[in-house]
């Protein structure tokens, strides 16, 4: 059974996550359509990038993951199809697919006339999506392209004995999710947020007392700088682009 998973800036207020699901289920009625999340900050395409390189791989082969988080829509901007270790993506050329590996292959969707310019999620990816889940290539899509718009998220640097990186995403719990992966760090290392000694890095957040801040390495094997039943985002007054050092 072939699965779409939905990544969107669209929020659930409006109709636009039922138009789209309204696309697919007429376009593709077998599939299993997943809302990974529609509440990605409006316009935030490096958080949008994050949150997509951290699950697509959590899905079966064969999966199609739609991704719109989509400023430029109705511009000069591509629509792009891609495919990657046995997955399919569809998503505006604005960087959102900059963490597939090399070897991905990419098309230039062609947008219908008819497309209404501010909602290429509803007209051009979810049809492409849904072509994809039942069983058109990728070459059927579209025109193949091999320069896609590349904006990889930032990577950590060593200065001196410290390794210095920055916060990527936070989360809905304010918790600030750094680009420091865990496998780089020594167990009890110190973690500096900006100017801020949180201390050193721990296993998970009972290791702290209620509404203290900890360090530790979270789910996705990264840094994360979390308060304890808290906000690290409000305690520490930071966000995206944080300096964080270990």
């Amino acid at each position: 059974m072939a699965v779409i998973t939905l990544l969107t800036d669209f929020g659930t207020a409006d109709s636009y996550v039922g138009e789209v699901k309204g696309v697919l289920a007429s376009e593709a009625p077998g599939a299993v359509v997943v809302d990974v999340t529609h509440d990605v900050t409006p316009a935030d395409i490096r958080g949008a990038q994050y949150v997509l390189n951290r699950t697509w791989r959590r899905f079966p082969p064969r999966s199609v993951h739609l991704v719109v988080v989509d400023p430029g829509v109705g511009t000069t901007r591509r629509a792009l199809g891609a495919a990657a270790d046995e997955h399919f993506f569809v998503a505006p050329d604005n960087g959102l697919l900059s963490g597939l590996a090399a070897t991905a292959r990419f098309v230039s969707l062609p947008i219908p006339a008819d497309a209404a310019p501010t909602f290429h999620a509803r007209d051009v990816f979810a049809i492409a999506a849904a072509r994809l889940a039942t069983g058109a290539s990728l070459e059927q899509l579209g025109a193949p392209i091999i320069d896609p718009y590349q904006s990889p998220l930032p990577i950590p640097r060593l200065d001196g004995v410290a390794l210095v990186g920055e916060v990527i995403y936070v989360d809905r719990f304010g918790t600030l999710v750094t680009n420091i992966p865990g496998t780089a760090v020594e167990p009890g290392v110190r973690i500096h947020v900006d100017t801020v000694d949180v201390g050193p890095l721990r296993r998970t957040y009972g290791d702290v007392e209620r509404g203290q801040l900890v360090a530790y390495v979270g789910s996705n094997g990264e840094v994360e700088i979390a308060a304890r039943e808290g906000s690290a985002v409000r305690l520490l007054g930071v966000g995206v682009g944080a300096v964080v050092r270990a």
